[in-house]
């Protein structure tokens, strides 16, 4: 195996240091967000959630009891066990603490993210809970490297792209067609710095840049279990691929994520002159981690059986995972792309009856487009859960000629705009420019604008990114009495 393989120790520690970093990055996160977005006075509170759902249903240690501090206390312990392994003190020891560190880990953050709710219901949460669990069982530095949890990374990363790169095929046509790329860097979630300069290069290199995703994503991934070199460079390509989606947009982790299964790939021998250590004088496993490992191996594929009917069905489900614990999942990401960028824009006022002449000031967000004025900020892979939420919102209205059509509001979305109307000091955290630094707003509204990039010769002119035109109103003005019981 290792012949056709090749040695992994270096892989193995390039996986481990990854994988921490990520991890460290994630409870971070939560350590800055989780509170105000689902603490017991957040937009949709853990404990009203643990009241109507069963252990086995979400598994958590929150269904031992809820509190802020609790919260905090998870998400601290989980940084620290992290910091503690990207420095590589989880692996200077016995196996057995090694493999309890990543669990702990991946313990913690399954209990964050199964009481997540709509704030933790993206691709990249359970893409971090898989990686994580499988991490756990790659062993000690000193101990030789074993091959298995490796390759079922692996296969992970398979799973990963050929979900990708199928489900465009099967739901777009302009993915068929090679033009979505003439879309997408103008309606992407979060712009970053690079995207407005992505999106104005030429359409054949678009096009181009397309039909190359294709090949890395549906074909590459068949070679990744091919002897090496072949291995390695499906492997490279998948990394220069998702280092080009780093570049050009916010994603939170989920890229880097990517990158650090990409390096399951390779072998100590590719990876020996980007990483310049050597392998130490390994000691052989204990005969149990290794009936350990080939039980993981039998589990994996039982588990793998729903996800590659996925794969193979005609109806292909995105980012769907089969088992509460968010192991072996399905992936794939943006089926459709939008030929237009809508965006909802909050104003307040201290005006307690509105008029035509009232004057309206926009809140801002951290990295949402707002001030067409404004560079979109890189932010990834940091990830900032209510500016992601605030962009699905869209999806639920209907331009019309008289207006827009609004399908219903969120719970969260009410509760924000009270939030505001009471000058929450952690939600305001949250956001970007307060307009209303002294004392909250009388009333606060909802707009919805449709944005586009502005061109070469407006951007010279105007120093503008964005230009935005104004379809009607989401929210129309309310004021705190109306959301009291919200």
């Amino acid at each position: 195996m290792s012949g056709y393989f090749g040695q992994v120790w270096i892989t193995r520690l390039a996986l481990q240091r990854g994988m921490a970093a990520i991890y460290l990055i994630a409870f971070l996160v939560a350590l800055r967000q989780f509170r105000p977005l689902l603490g017991e006075r957040g937009l949709l509170p853990v404990p009203a959630f643990l009241n109507g759902v069963t252990f086995w249903q979400a598994p958590s240690l929150f269904h031992w009891r809820y509190s802020d501090r609790l919260a905090d206390a998870v998400a601290w312990t989980g940084a620290v066990i992290s910091a503690c392994a990207l420095f590589g003190l989880t692996e200077a020891g016995p196996v057995w603490i090694s493999i309890v560190a990543w669990l702990v880990l991946w313990a913690l953050y399954l209990s964050i993210m199964n009481v997540g709710q709509s704030f933790y219901g993206f691709g990249w949460e359970s893409m971090l809970l898989e990686a994580g669990f499988f991490t756990a069982f790659l062993g000690p530095a000193q101990d030789h490297a074993p091959l298995i949890p490796v390759l079922i990374l692996r296969w992970m990363l398979v799973r990963t792209e050929l979900g990708a790169g199928l489900i465009k095929l099967r739901n777009d046509r302009c993915w068929r067609e090679l033009t979505c790329l003439l879309y997408h860097y103008e309606t992407q979630p979060l712009p970053n710095p690079l995207s407005w300069y992505f999106h104005r290069l030429p359409r054949p290199l678009h096009r181009f840049s397309a039909l190359v995703s294709h090949v890395v994503q549906v074909a590459a991934p068949f070679a990744l279990f091919a002897p090496q070199p072949a291995a390695e460079i499906a492997g490279g390509l998948i990394i220069v691929h998702q280092l080009w989606l780093i570049v050009s947009g916010n994603y939170s982790w989920l890229n880097w994520l990517t990158v650090i299964l990409g390096v399951s790939a390779f072998s100590d021998r590719a990876l020996a002159w980007a990483l310049p250590v050597h392998a130490p004088v390994v000691a052989t496993r204990p005969l149990a981690f290794d009936m350990l490992l080939y039980a993981l191996a039998a589990a994996t594929a039982v588990l793998s059986i729903q996800p590659v009917l996925n794969l193979l069905s005609p109806r292909q489900a995105m980012n769907t995972s089969y088992n509460r614990f968010h192991l072996v999942n399905t992936y794939g990401a943006f089926g459709h792309v939008g030929r237009r960028r809508f965006e909802i824009v909050i104003e307040g006022t201290e005006d307690a009856v509105t008029t035509p002449a009232t004057l309206w000031r926009e809140y801002g967000f951290m990295a949402k487009p707002g001030d067409p004025l404004r560079a979109p900020p890189q932010v990834a892979p940091w990830h900032l859960r209510l500016d992601w939420m605030i962009w699905f919102l869209s999806f639920s209205v209907t331009p019309t000629e008289n207006g827009v059509r609004v399908w219903g509001y969120k719970l969260w979305f009410m509760r924000l705009l009270k939030r505001l109307l009471e000058g929450d000091r952690p939600t305001l955290r949250l956001m970007g420019k307060n307009p209303f630094p002294d004392r909250p707003p009388a009333r606060v509204r909802a707009l919805f604008y449709e944005y586009r990039y502005t061109t070469w010769r407006e951007m010279r002119e105007t120093r503008a990114w964005w230009v935005r035109r104004l379809l009607g109103e989401y929210m129309q003005p309310v004021p705190l009495q109306a959301l009291e019981k919200i």
